[in-house]
């Protein structure tokens, strides 16, 4: 039995047994005997697992199934680069792959609590099918078919959220907050412009972009762990297993995958509160060293190297 199944079968003990929603059901911890028959499939696993999880699915899922994927993160890819997650499922088992992404706190989703979501698919048959297949009273979902863009803002937003939590641990308040979150919507903007050009600055209005960022980066467990590696002096790996009851967190790892095509690439000087924040993650940098990173951030100089958006 897989440390995954092992997991399944001991907080599955009863229907509603699940660890972290106990009022969701959840069966089939065999993975290839969930997926075989399925016509749509739903990946929300942390994106480091989705390599393995393709190479098992591969060949034992329908041809003609479509896939969802609601993971918030890159993967490294050959050449300095970073890959989306929904390419790397089409391209290892050949079928089309949305991603849903929005403001979406998942205890308050599963509380029933109203919220709207973004649903990235190029495809607009199969993006009226996941339409109706998510769309509830309390769940309202918008398709686009800027897909990239919004998977892009589902990942990146995780990274500010960590900058938001460290201006919380250092108690700088609200304004200071505002700024780092300001700043990093303008670097997702600019990342999505410079490696993913055709996206519209209209994605960043739906719930994937503003109100996915301002969501997590005031009630998401990267803003939590990222405020208590300031106070605690704690490590993030401690933290991530002390707070997040076997969860992950996405911000760190995002983030230094992002900073490792900045780097390949020359650009990290364009993105500096990415990279001060991969840097704080990492202990190159203090967690106060972010407020420098901010007030001598090419928005506020005279001469820019960030120019207004064009998407």
């Amino acid at each position: 039995m897989s440390r995954f199944q092992s997991f399944l079968h001991s907080t599955l003990s009863s229907v509603f047994g699940l660890f972290y929603w106990p009022l969701i059901r959840v069966a089939v911890p065999d993975l290839v005997e969930a997926a075989k028959n399925a016509d749509i499939l739903i990946f929300v696993v942390p994106h480091q697992f989705i390599p393995n999880f393709c190479k098992q699915l591969l060949g034992k899922i329908k041809p003609n199934a479509i896939a969802i994927s609601l993971i918030k993160g890159f993967d490294k890819a050959e050449g300095g680069g970073i890959d989306l997650i929904s390419h790397i499922i089409t391209r290892h088992l050949k079928i089309p792959c949305a991603v849903l992404m929005g403001a979406n706190l998942a205890n308050e989703v599963a509380e029933g609590n109203f919220c709207e979501t973004t649903i990235g698919c190029t495809d607009k048959k199969y993006g009226k099918v996941l339409r109706d297949l998510f769309q509830a009273n309390h769940f309202r979902v918008v398709v686009v078919e800027d897909a990239d863009a919004v998977e892009v803002c589902g990942a990146l937003k995780n990274i500010v959220a960590c900058g938001a939590g460290f201006v919380d641990g250092l108690k700088l308040g609200d304004n200071t907050k505002a700024a780092v979150i300001r700043l990093g919507l303008m670097e997702m903007i600019r990342f999505v412009d410079v490696f993913y050009p055709g996206s519209k600055l209209s994605t960043f209005f739906e719930s994937c972009g503003v109100a996915d960022l301002i969501t997590t980066c005031y009630g998401g467990r990267n803003r939590r762990v990222s405020e208590a590696f300031v106070t605690s002096g704690k490590t993030i790996e401690d933290l991530e297993k002390e707070m997040l009851n076997g969860q992950k967190l996405q911000g760190p790892p995002t983030a230094e995958e992002v900073n490792y095509m900045l780097k390949n690439k020359g650009l990290e000087d364009k993105f500096p509160l990415f990279t001060a924040i991969h840097k704080i993650c990492t202990n190159q940098l203090k967690p106060k060293d972010l407020i420098d990173c901010i007030r001598n951030h090419p928005e506020h100089m005279d001469t820019f190297i960030m120019p207004s958006p064009k998407l």
